[in-house]
């Protein structure tokens, strides 16, 4: 008779309350696809949770994109953008310029001559 046995380890996600919806730049790629999120690590045997690894969690942003994660203690941007307590007074997005953006419609570079083709 051969019994097979599985242990593992299983990571339940979710996001922070006061933080629904909160998207921040990541650190690690500079996409502004970091969310707040609580992971639960649980010791699992035959593919089903029993003992939790962590009584509290862990609070992390993770970056939706190259899969960064750092904790949530180090970034005081992040924590001013909770909800309810009216840190919403950073940015998202630069200033708008003022004419057409930088480029457009002027003419080559200075000290360049225009390409000739043929």
């Amino acid at each position: 008779m051969c019994l097979i046995f599985t242990c593992g380890e299983h990571t339940f996600r979710k996001e922070v309350e006061g933080y629904e919806g909160v998207v921040c730049q990541c650190h690690n790629c500079g996409n502004y696809a970091g969310h707040v999120i609580k992971s639960n690590p649980w010791f699992t045997f035959c593919f089903v949770p029993v003992v939790p690894l962590s009584i509290h969690g862990y609070h992390d942003v993770i970056c939706h994109v190259c899969n960064f994660a750092q904790p949530l203690e180090n970034r005081p941007d992040v924590q001013a953008m909770r909800r309810g307590e009216g840190g919403n007074n950073m940015p998202m997005q630069p200033p708008p310029q003022q004419g057409p953006p930088q480029g457009w419609g002027q003419g080559p570079p200075p000290g360049q001559a225009p390409m000739r083709y043929g």
